[in-house]
């Protein structure tokens, strides 16, 4: 895959990158104390892009949308704006959990409003170190060029209305990327309900990455999915989440494997489990 074109970089390159004028590099780790720790340490000239105020527009009611709805496109427009982000910019994103924190929903935001280089670091924070890219607790002071105009979302969403109509339809396929225990509805440790929707298959993010926390070749990325889909189309297969963050993973994971990106349900299992829809479990005996 030409590295140019590749939704994955890999730290050596970004390493030989340096400090090009068009790149603008993003930690997008979130969780607590996660912007606390890019004070004290990131990537040096990295920015930093806030899950829950930037990448999402929370509603106060869960069961709208689910725990992170996508953003306004006027939001979405001024974060970009205000990170010094043109459509000309190689954007490099990156979090402490490889991809599975934000930097993937944000890889996924980028390019479903037309961004053309956008990558996310393989390995992520810690790799970056390793392969001696230097760290900084400066403040980062954006770029600020112009405006970035957005005109509407480019990659393919659905709503829990379009669950309703295709979960049960074997021509469809709906995938859930959570653990196997939260999946199997053996606990739940963020929804109030544990479980998953009726006819989903279970592939978990977490088999995207190799023993060492990197993403599988694409190769092997490409077979496995190929395997699990049984020849559906990408238009015909959801994937999803929690909160229809971790499911850019897999996005970027099918992405990375040169296949067509399936569509995203948005507000994963924190909005189905929230609407009195059916819910299945496939506890262990």
């Amino acid at each position: 895959m030409n590295q140019n074109n590749s939704p994955i970089i890999k730290p050596e390159e970004l390493v030989a990158l340096g400090r090009k004028s068009e790149l603008v590099i993003i930690d997008a780790s979130n969780g607590s104390g996660a912007k606390e720790n890019y004070v004290a340490k990131h990537l040096d000239g990295a920015l930093y892009v806030d899950l829950n105020t930037q990448l999402a527009n929370i509603n106060a009611d869960v069961s709208i949308g689910g725990r992170h709805p996508l953003p306004k496109l006027e939001q979405f427009s001024e974060t970009l704006t205000n990170l010094g982000i043109t459509p000309k910019s190689h954007v490099v994103v990156y979090d402490d959990k490889n991809g599975a924190n934000a930097a993937s929903r944000f890889w996924w935001m980028l390019k479903s409003v037309g961004h053309d280089k956008v990558q996310v670091l393989d390995g992520g924070l810690q790799a970056a170190i390793k392969a001696g890219f230097p760290t900084s607790s400066k403040v980062e002071i954006p770029l600020k060029k112009e405006s970035y105009k957005i005109d509407k979302w480019l990659l393919p969403f659905v709503d829990i209305h379009e669950i309703d109509k295709v979960s049960l339809d074997a021509d469809f396929l709906v995938v859930d990327v959570r653990d196997e225990e939260r999946y199997n509805g053996e606990k739940e440790t963020i929804d109030l309900v544990a479980g998953h929707i009726p006819e989903a298959i279970n592939i978990p993010f977490t088999t995207n990455l190799d023993s060492s926390g990197f993403f599988l070749s694409p190769e092997e990325l490409r077979n496995n999915y190929l395997n699990k889909f049984g020849g559906k189309k990408a238009e015909n297969v959801i994937v999803h989440c929690g909160s229809g963050v971790t499911a850019c993973h897999t996005l970027l994971a099918i992405a990375y494997a040169g296949l067509e990106v399936p569509k995203l349900y948005v507000g994963s299992w924190s909005e189905w489990s929230r609407n009195n829809r059916p819910i299945a479990t496939s506890k262990k005996k």
